[in-house]
């Protein structure tokens, strides 16, 4: 391929300490861009989905998209997919920061990691060159310490992905950190790096790749920038940051308190973006290539943790670690958010799993032998801290909270269940679909597991921020479950997933339109897409990941949430009462899967499907 990519996959064999580069195939690249999107098909075709995710026949695929390290806004986006060791299904994560282009700068479009090593290592790719370096002195470092060590023996300029501790360790919901504070952090990616031994990838070069159009490119890019500079969005995210929601989210009584036993926090001024302003806020940070700067740079000013700087709380982690344990120091919570990242392991994974052993401890059900002397209680700040450092070191406590939520409860029992906050093994986000119903519908049906991001149906909902991406995103009544609009689902779950392919990111959604996309796409790639040709890449991939998902043996009995979204009706604010009813949730089922011409009683696609999108060529 001449335009767009640089045509090259780095693939590693770890276990036998070899590497060797291959191209793109390119009917693969038509049908499935890039990104998560090739990631999701080299994972279908070569991991069979039987495998133990923690054993050597898993592979970790790094993939960027075609547009990841233009002058498109905000295309600085990676993706990561392997056989997940949280769900047992397809795992996938992204992050932002400047690894993607340096990936490509280095001279691949992506890297496939098979088998794994006897000895801690890390891969080196400087100018096209790789080679596979002892770690051993790194082992143990956290994110920060492997970056600052490898930086000062390199005498070249940098990026660097890593693990921490916390990969290590095999925390199963490990993150890959890269740019120190941003992170793949999701679906145990980072456990995946962990158990082949792989602390850290190096990237540096100059490597460049051939715009088909680029005067065609710039003036779309320009154009997208030119908007944003002018929009509303950028303005609230810049001034903000992510955690600008927390007001809207608990306002709508739908904010996770207390591992989700109400939905209103009457602290939210203590954790909202105007006290995370106050308190710890230096400035604001910027991915690749993004005019918003909706990151975070953050200082503790003040208390015992005075002086410690990073990166964030984001929202999901202002709340997992802060009103979802019960706490309302936003020093602390602060404190915990830089330890999850210094250590590599996903907050909202972390404070969800805290926040129900929690429960857990107040309902007699985990003993205080059992926690090793621990007491654990709802607003406690310094024990939310202890226990992410024990989770990260799988120390006492920690190593039993390191396997997530639903292990623990399987572990439990006596009904924890119902209260492990998870779909599919994932831990949830932090907006409760009590109060907003078509939000479950969205968690049960990710590919992922429980996740906003994959259809962001939170935009709509809990924000008023409907999705330029698509032609009609708008929810009408958040507490009304309308079987109808579960096609909005099905239409921001392609659009976005088709997003994860290109190398964009998902925020540019709420405002700039599919047709800039495609316009990028085909100047810099030379081919000639439309809208529906984007749309259906989206959807391509959705079902494969589906697929890969079936042939582990989900069906739609999975599909399904926490008995306490069900059961329990919410005990405070506007949407006091409210519960997703199983019945409610069946019929948001059916007809979602009807939109995405899915077998409703196994609730995956059937041949049909596959043959139309052109994922099975025969029909069986």
């Amino acid at each position: 391929m001449r335009y767009g990519f640089i045509d090259k996959i780095l693939r590693v064999n770890l276990t036998t300490g070899t590497t060797a580069i291959e191209k793109i195939p390119e009917q693969w690249a038509k049908d499935y861009l890039g990104g998560a999107g090739l990631a999701t098909k080299y994972l279908f075709e070569e991991v069979p989905a039987d495998i133990d995710p923690l054993g050597t026949d898993n592979k970790l695929i790094f993939m960027t998209g075609p547009l990841t390290g233009t002058a498109s806004a905000s295309a600085s986006r990676y993706s990561v997919v392997a056989k997940s060791p949280l769900t047992g299904l397809w795992g996938h994560g992204n992050s932002g920061g400047s690894f993607g282009p340096a990936m490509k700068r280095a001279g691949f479009d992506g890297f496939i990691f098979e088998g794994s090593s006897e000895i801690p290592v890390y891969l080196e790719i400087l100018d096209g060159e790789a080679k596979l370096i002892p770690a051993n002195n790194l082992w143990g470092k956290t994110v920060p310490e492997t970056e600052d060590i490898i930086k000062d023996s390199s005498d070249r300029k940098v990026t660097i992905a890593s693990i921490g501790p916390g990969g290590e360790n095999l925390v199963r919901y490990a993150a890959i950190m890269n740019n120190k504070h941003r992170t793949v952090g999701r679906a145990g990616l980072g456990t995946v790096m962990g158990s082949k031994k792989l602390k850290a990838i190096v990237c540096a070069g100059k490597a460049n790749f051939e715009i088909a159009d680029p005067e065609g490119f710039k003036t779309t890019a320009r154009r997208q920038i030119d908007f944003l500079d002018e929009s509303m969005l950028k303005v609230g995210f810049e001034a903000f940051g992510t955690n600008m929601v927390s007001d809207m989210v608990n306002a709508r009584g739908g904010y996770p308190t207390r591992n989700w036993q109400a939905g209103v926090f009457d602290d939210i001024e203590e954790v909202n973006s105007e006290a995370l302003t106050n308190k710890v806020l230096d400035k604001g940070v910027s991915c690749f290539a993004c005019p918003i700067a909706c990151g975070r740079g953050t200082t503790i000013k003040e208390g015992k943790y005075a002086g410690k700087t990073g990166e964030g709380p984001e929202y999901e982690s202002a709340n997992t670690l802060g009103a979802l344990c019960g706490v309302s120091d936003m020093n602390a919570i602060t404190m915990a958010n830089y330890l999850c990242n210094e250590n590599g392991i996903d907050t909202i994974s972390t404070g969800s799993t805290i926040a129900f052993a929690i429960e857990c401890y107040e309902k007699g059900i985990l003993t205080k032998t059992m926690t090793h002397g621990l007491k654990l209680e709802f607003g406690n700040a310094d024990l939310v801290i202890e226990l992410v450092k024990k989770i990260a070191k799988r120390e006492g406590i920690g190593d039993l909270l390191a396997e997530g939520s639903r292990i623990v409860a399987q572990k439990l029992g006596k009904n924890s269940s119902h209260f492990a906050m998870n779909v599919k093994g994932m831990e949830l986000p932090a907006y409760d679909p009590r109060a907003a119903k078509i939000c479950g519908l969205g968690y049960v049906t990710a590919n992922r597991g429980g996740d906003h991001i994959t259809s962001f149906i939170e935009g709509p909902t809990f924000i008023d921020s409907p999705f330029v991406l698509v032609d009609d995103s708008k929810i009408k009544d958040p507490f009304v479950a309308d079987p109808q609009e579960t096609k909005v689902v099905v239409d921001l779950e392609n659009a976005l997933t088709a997003f994860d392919a290109i190398g964009a990111c998902k925020f540019m959604g709420m405002l700039l339109p599919a047709s800039d996309y495609t316009e990028l796409i085909n100047y810099a790639l030379g081919w000639e897409m439309d809208v529906a040709d984007f749309r259906r890449c989206g959807e391509r991939i959705y079902n494969l990941a589906r697929l890969y998902n079936a042939k582990t043996g989900m069906t739609r009995t999975h599909d399904m949430l926490p008995g306490r979204l069900m059961k329990d009706p919410l005990p405070d604010g506007p949407a006091k009462g409210m519960v997703i009813e199983e019945e409610t949730l069946e019929k948001m089922k059916d007809a979602y899967y009807d939109f995405r011409g899915w077998d409703k009683t196994t609730g995956n696609p059937g041949p049909e499907k596959l043959l139309e999108l052109g994922i099975q060529k025969d029909k069986c």
